[in-house]
Formats: structure tokens, sequence, C-alpha cells
């Protein structure tokens, strides 16, 4: 297993996860020439939805047929089941049931006795019969509302434990208190579920060949009653009533690192996306790559388009160091390569076939896909109607979304047409026609909403009844998901955390606008009553120095609400230094400024900004160097 833990073990106090991401994937060989591909065809699997597989209310007094107890001290009494374990180092088991891909396994639970808060039970999501490792569990902690109160974990061959999601329940379930768990698994991916409320979401699960279900008790005895296992459809993309948005990182964690790139995968993954989003494209010699443009000269140290070069030419080029410093060496994957690291470390593609693609470059991306073991975790999208045809009679196991700028005039029909799994629609597109939603529903069709990056429009998206958002932001609406779970309906609310109510600055500061929001519709951001926005970066040259107001408006189905932060310009040497060497004035107007700065003969200075103002110094900057140097000679 090589997900690197996010969270501490089921047995130990909650620890900050590690933040440091590689600044460099490995690559894997590339090969040069063209290579003839042919892909067969299968039927996707069957399932038998609503089919209960297991349950149990324990009413026979005895274990049921085919439970089998594995280790720890397991009886049937007044109609439950009781597990004990001795102690926080044994995690005693109880196994049942059969291998399922798509599935929800419920209990109630009750913690009778527990050594500690940090002590656990588990619904067992993948566990080999015998209780050997490695094994996947959904635990809970005595003390639920604990930071990793709630944890999906894997315990590995070597007995370490990878705790790949943490969250808080909104309550603790203590000791002699039922609470009705449950896990819905549709393949790698699950939701944690909380007395009827989703708690969490994993898509990091590595799921075995023959894996049952099981229960699990450690430091603690606790009983458990109406175990039932429910087959479920392989299409876990409708958004289930009272879950929150799924969330899909448009190109990776693209707001905060070189798009398209293994790096940005990472991040997002780290964030909480539930999938990523990315595009293919072949090169010269049919390798599929993954990058958005025509050409590499946006995102990339080279130049050209990307079907006239090479993979090796491909893989030559520089693609982080665009984006920042810290990015240098960042290269272009290949989709071999991304979804490699999606198998080995977790998560899920959203593929875009980007631009025309005939027939055999479709089935070389399939090919790819196939060879990676990655059917179950790949959707297909695309605006281009062939390549979804295409990829359709070449794998009709994988989902396909049909992407669209504004929408069909019957969404269904073209969903029928197409067999689609989801009908993609840009997401402003989608709110000026929300009626849409519940026939595509209606048919089994999922609508997922590109690229909405505020939490106003995630709102009135996840209102209308949209089941995922392709987002620049994917770490903030992760956030806001979480928001949402954890209180009731409510009023908007709405702070200003940067810049800080309060806050003193010089010149050569550049804070950005942050605004947290929630239950809000719309929201307005004014700087001294002027309109800006929300994650703008403000300029200090520009403003007067003394007092300047953040005022943010917001509007929803409660009610509004208002938040304000009040900053000061102040004047330093330092900041009227920053202020010279970026007013784009002549050189002479330099050397002459900074010399009388320099000197501190700020009513010298002053007077030679008012008269070089509009020649040699910009107006609009003149006037602010010679209003600081003025203050300045007066302190």
């Amino acid at each position: 297993m090589t997900v690197p833990p996010a969270s501490p073990s089921p047995g130990t106090t909650a620890v900050a996860p590690r933040t440091r991401v590689a600044a460099a994937v490995a690559a894997l060989a590339v090969t040069a020439g063209a290579v003839a591909v042919t892909v067969g065809t299968s039927s996707p699997a069957t399932a038998e939805p609503g089919a209960v597989v297991v349950s149990e209310s324990f009413s026979s007094g005895s274990l049921p047929a085919g439970w089998k107890a594995v280790d720890g001290a397991w009886k049937v009494e007044n109609g439950r089941l009781y597990g004990t374990s001795a102690s926080s180092g044994e995690n005693n088991k109880i196994t049942f049931g059969r291998h399922l891909n798509d599935f929800r396994l419920e209990a109630t639970m009750r913690f009778e006795t527990a050594s500690a808060a940090t002590r656990w039970a588990s619904l067992g999501i993948d566990v080999p019969a015998d209780g050997a490792t490695p094994w996947w569990i959904a635990t809970m902690r005595s003390g639920t509302t604990a930071a990793n109160g709630l944890e999906f974990a894997q315990r590995t061959t070597a007995n370490a434990w990878v705790v790949t999601n943490t969250a808080s329940a909104p309550y603790a379930a203590g000791t002699g208190r039922d609470v009705r768990v449950a896990v819905e698994v549709h393949g790698n991916q699950a939701r944690w579920i909380f007395d009827g409320r989703e708690a969490m979401r994993t898509s990091s699960l590595q799921r075995s060949a023959n894996g049952v279900q099981g229960l699990f008790v450690n430091g603690a005895t606790v009983s458990y009653d109406d175990v039932v296992v429910t087959e479920l459809p392989p299409n876990g993309h409708i958004r289930p009533e009272g879950s929150p948005l799924t969330v899909i990182a448009h190109r990776g964690a693209s707001a905060v690192a070189p798009e398209n790139t293994l790096v940005a995968q990472e991040i997002a993954r780290r964030g909480g996306a539930d999938w990523i989003e990315n595009d293919v494209q072949p090169s010269r010699d049919g390798i599929p790559f993954i990058l958005h443009d025509a050409t590499v000269d946006r995102t990339t140290d080279g130049t050209g388009a990307i079907r006239d070069l090479t993979a090796a030419q491909i893989k030559a080029l520089d693609a982080g160091s665009w984006f920042g410093p810290q990015y240098v060496g960042e290269r272009v994957p290949t989709l071999a390569e991304q979804l490699a690291d999606l198998r080995t470390r977790g998560g899920n593609l959203l593929l875009e076939i980007k631009g025309r693609h005939t027939r055999d470059e479709v089935a070389t991306i399939i090919k790819v896909i196939r060879d990676e073991q990655m059917t179950g975790r790949v959707f297909v999208q695309s605006f281009e109607v062939d390549a979804l045809r295409y990829t359709f009679e070449l794998a009709p196991e994988l989902p396909l979304g049909l992407l669209r700028s504004s929408l069909d005039a019957d969404p269904v029909a073209i969903a029928r047409e197409l067999h689609l799994t989801a009908y993609n629609p840009d997401g402003n597109a989608l709110l000026a026609r929300p009626e849409v939603v519940a026939p595509l529903h209606a048919a089994g069709v999922a609508v997922m909403a590109w690229t909405m990056d505020s939490a106003g429009l995630w709102q009135r998206l996840e209102r209308i009844g949209t089941d995922g958002v392709i987002t620049n932001r994917a770490s903030e609406l992760v956030g806001w998901n979480s928001a949402q779970t954890q209180r009731p309906a409510a009023g908007p609310t709405v702070a200003v955390p940067s810049p800080a109510d309060g806050a003193r600055l010089d010149r050569a500061q550049a804070p950005v606008v942050a605004v947290a929001v929630t239950n809000a519709d719309t929201v307005t951001v004014t700087l001294d009553g002027k309109k800006s926005a929300a994650g703008r970066k403000l300029d200090l040259t520009r403003l007067i120095a003394g007092r300047h107001t953040i005022r943010v408006d917001v509007t929803g189905p409660e009610g509004a609400a208002t938040a304000t932060s009040t900053f000061t310009v102040t004047v330093t040497q330092a900041g009227l230094g920053y202020l010279i060497l970026t007013s784009g004035a002549d050189p002479t107007a330099l050397t002459m400024m900074t010399t009388r700065l320099a000197h501190a003969q700020y009513a010298e200075l002053a007077a030679y900004a008012d008269r070089q103002a509009g020649r040699l110094v910009p107006a609009e900057v003149a006037s602010v160097i010679a209003a600081d140097a003025r203050t300045l000679a007066l302190q």
C-alpha cells in the first residue's frame, strides 16, 4: 500500500497530515513509434440493485450461519451481537456476507463499555473471510466528535495502519447510545453515513477479488443489531438525497499547481477531491498525453502542436516553471503515468477526450486504461460526440459524459442516444434551465456542471439537484461540503478572513480578499464602496494612506448577512521605496527619487514627484509618492 497516511491509526490520537508534496515524479518509459491497437469489447457488469444479501436481527440466540468469529469474544444475547476486545492492541473481528463491488452495509451500534474515548468499532468493507490482512474498515470511535472520530482505514499486510480519511461526527456516540451507521461502497469509493447524515467520503479503497463484510471492535465491548447488506447498482454518480456535491478537480488542483500534472493531481487528492478531471491528446507517435491546449506553448517551455511532437520531445519539456519556481521540472504526464499514480495512490479520473479523435486514437486510450487496470475508476467525457460513440463501441463498461456549452433541446433524448451516464453542461447554462435535472435523474443520468468556482454558485447548483461540480477550487468545495453536512439549514453567514480586520499594511504587501460564505446565493464585495471581488489581490500602491474598508453583502433563501474588514495602509520608508521601484517611472526619475529617499530628503522627494507627474513619473502614482513623502517629512 503506497497511499501515505493522512491521519493516525485508529489506536492513536489525531496528528497533522503530511503536507509536503513531491516536486518530481519518476517518468515511465515511453515507446516512440506508432502502435497498432486492437481493442476487444465486453459487456458491462450486471447488478441486482436492492437485493438484500444479509439481514440479521440476532433473534435466534446464537451466531448466524455463515458468520465467522475470527478473534475476540463474540456472542448473541438479548437479541444483539456482542463483541469484546480486551485491549487497544486487539483488533477483534467477525466476518460474514459475500464479495460485492457495489453495496450498502448498515448496522445499529452501541458502545457498552470503552477503555477510552479513542477506542473504536468498525464496519468491515473488504475483509478476507479468515480475517487475514489486508482489510479495509469504516471506523467509529466512542468519542466521535474528535477530528478523527470517524475514519476510513486499511490494515496492511505489514500490520500497519493507512488512514485515508477522517471526520468528526455531530455528536459523541459515547456509551449506552444506539447509533445507526452505514457505509455505501462503489468500487474504490465509499460514503460514511452517521445517523442518516453523510459525514465523509473516500476514493482510496483498494478492493480485493474476494473480500467480504465484517464487524470489528477495539478496546471496548460493542453490541450490534439489525445488520443489513444491500447490493447497489453500479452507477453511484447520481447524488443521494442529503449527500453533498461530488467534487471534481478541474485539471487537478489547477488553482495552486500547474494544471494537468501529477503534482496537481496529488494536491487535489490530498485536498479531498472525489475525481480528478484531466484532458488527453495524442503525440505525433500516438502516445496519449495529459494536456489541455492543442499546443504546448502555454503550459510548458516548448512550442508547437502536441500532435506534431513526439513522445520523447514532449517528455523533455518543463511543465511546471511557468506556474511557479517550486514546480520546475514537472513533466507532461502520459495517460499511463497518470493512471498508474491514481491506481497506486488513490483517486478516480474524469477523462476528457480533447478535440477530434479517430476511432484508432480512442482505441489507444482504452487500451491504456485497460492495461493499467483502471476501467472501474475512469469516467470518459468529451464535447466530441464521435469520441463518445467510439468509446461505447469499444468499451461499453466505461461510463460516458457529454460536455455541452449550452443545453440541448432534449437532454434526455441525447443521453439515451449516446448511452450517457452523465450530462455535463456549463454551470451557468444549467442554472438558466434547472428544470432539466429532474427528467435526467428519472432517466438514470447524473448531471455534472463545469467550471464553477464560488460558494454562491455551488449553493445554487446543490439546490437544483446537481450531482457533481467541476471546479478549479476543489479543496474549497470540499470544505464547503463539510460545512453543509455539519450544520442544519440556516441563514447565510459571511466573514472576511483577509485582509484581517484592524490589519496595518505597508505598500509592499499585496493581501488577497478572502471571503468565507455559507448558505448564500449572491455575494457582493466592495472596497471603499466600489465594486471588488473575492480572490482579488489588492494593489496597495494605488490606495491612499489611511483606513479602507472591505464590505461583503450576501443573500440566501433564509435572509441576508454583511461582514466588513477595515485595514490601514501605513506609510513607511520601506513601503515608499517599494512604491517608487514599482512605479514605472523613467530610469532618471527612479535614480533621483531613490537618492532622495535614501538620504531621507522627503520634502524634496515630494516636490520632485509633483513636478514630474505625468512626465517622468506616471501621474496616478506620482500623487501617492508625493503624499507618502510629505507624511514621512512630518514624522
